[in-house]
């Protein structure tokens, strides 16, 4: 990254999130490095007890109980993590152009929850249609989370969400950088939300592809990413929503800077709906790495995508395998053990999870991997306990999503 001058350089001030076992990013932190799960045992309608992971944070902290009647969860995660966002970062709205702060937030599906319930009442209600919402319509729309942000916000630049699966986190992050570098706006709001597990439709869905994991005796071993025994993935929510901005105005204003985003790659399969693709995965690392101009030896850390599938973990180890086989210094962990999957905003939740290594210099494990597959073995693979390293320096982010999405973003320590 050393062509672009301090205008073209984009790094994070802010962080806010929320997960099954955190609501800050220090909660978050130390749940990650003490192998604290936040997978819990719920009753889903029509499907009985399923494991799932649930966040609890205060809806009504940054909105009012007659938004959030009209909003949705989604939105509400959203505006949560924004808030948060904005806090930690110490810029004050109020004294900066709102038409030049934009939104951007990756998102799998949307709306569901909503749904699912007036057709629910619908049905409990002799069909009375009269029962449906009258805010159906701006729940359900693709830009909702990003919207409801700018309704609380009052925020009049820019926003949408990017329906990039469970590579949405990570396109919203890179959707932010790339409109900064366009000049489009002077802040963005960057990140991905999660649809809630309170929909039940979901987990049909991924039950009927044989890919849904659950243990009734003990809910937080149900997703064993990696592990020889692994059957699925869990159901999870979660946002985390980053401020995302120039050096040359983090530093004129002085703001703490947690990274640099020196790097990214977006591409496609196009080969399966739902199989990924372990040479379409490698070539996205790559051109990653060939975007933030630095060699494969220089990544301390790969944080996996590792859902728990069968075919999702064995081809993303085969892709690690094939780009860092030989880079001895480089350390590979993953989130979804301790959180489960969390959909739209797992990119950039699992990202904020490993950020905090800059400082500490600790690699969070992976946990639930007990008898590892041998198919999914990986040199430096950092298991059931945190390792401490000399330095932390850049770490490098996977995310995969259906129809053959692949992403990966890059974040340097600044220095």
């Amino acid at each position: 990254m050393s062509n672009l001058n301090k205008k073209h350089r984009i790094v994070i001030t802010g962080i806010g999130l929320t997960a099954p076992n955190g609501n800050n990013l220090g909660e978050f932190r130390n749940s990650l490095l003490e192998g604290k799960s936040g997978i819990s045992k719920n009753e889903i309608r029509y499907m009985g007890e399923q494991s799932a992971g649930f966040c609890d944070f205060d809806e009504t902290k940054y909105q009012t109980r007659k938004s959030r009647r009209r909003g949705t969860r989604a939105g509400s995660i959203a505006i949560y993590c924004s808030n948060e966002a904005l806090l930690d970062s110490g810029l004050n709205l109020e004294e900066v152009d709102k038409d030049r702060v934009g939104v951007y937030l990756g998102i799998t599906e949307h709306g569901n929850v909503e749904t699912e319930e007036e057709v629910y009442q619908m049905h409990q209600n002799d069909l009375d249609y009269k029962l449906w919402a009258p805010f159906h319509n701006p729940r359900t729309v693709a830009n909702s989370p990003a919207g409801e942000v700018t309704l609380n916000l009052k925020i009049t630049g820019p926003h949408y969400t990017i329906g990039a699966a469970c590579a949405g986190g990570n396109m919203g992050i890179i959707q932010g950088l790339q409109m900064l570098r366009l000049g489009e706006v002077d802040y963005a709001l960057a990140g991905g939300v999660s649809e809630s597990p309170q929909t039940f439709g979901i987990f049909a869905g991924f039950n009927s592809q044989g890919a849904l994991a659950h243990n009734p005796e003990d809910p937080t071993k149900s997703i064993k990413p990696l592990d020889i025994n692994r059957n699925g993935i869990v159901i999870s929510e979660g946002g985390a929503v980053y401020v995302l901005e120039t050096l040359e105005n983090a530093e004129n204003r002085g703001a703490k800077i947690y990274a640099e985003i020196i790097g990214y790659h977006s591409n496609s399969d196009a080969s399966s709906y739902v199989n990924p693709n372990t040479e379409r995965q490698i070539q996205c690392i790559e051109k990653a790495l060939k975007n933030a101009m630095i060699s494969k030896e220089e990544v301390d850390i790969v944080n996996m995508h590792a859902t728990g599938t069968g075919a999702g973990d064995i081809s993303e180890a085969g892709a690690i395998n094939k780009v860092f086989r030989d880079s001895k210094h480089t350390f590979v962990n993953f989130t979804k053990g301790h959180i489960g999957h969390s959909m739209g905003a797992a990119g950039a939740l699992e990202l904020a999870g490993n950020l905090p290594s800059f400082t500490d210099n600790k690699i969070h494990p992976g946990i639930n991997c007990d008898d590892l597959d041998p198919e999914c073995e990986i040199s430096n693979l950092v298991l059931n306990g945190p390792k401490q390293v000399d330095e932390v320096n850049v770490i490098l982010n996977n995310s995969f999503g259906m129809l053959g999405i692949n992403s990966v973003v890059i974040v340097k320590k600044y220095k």
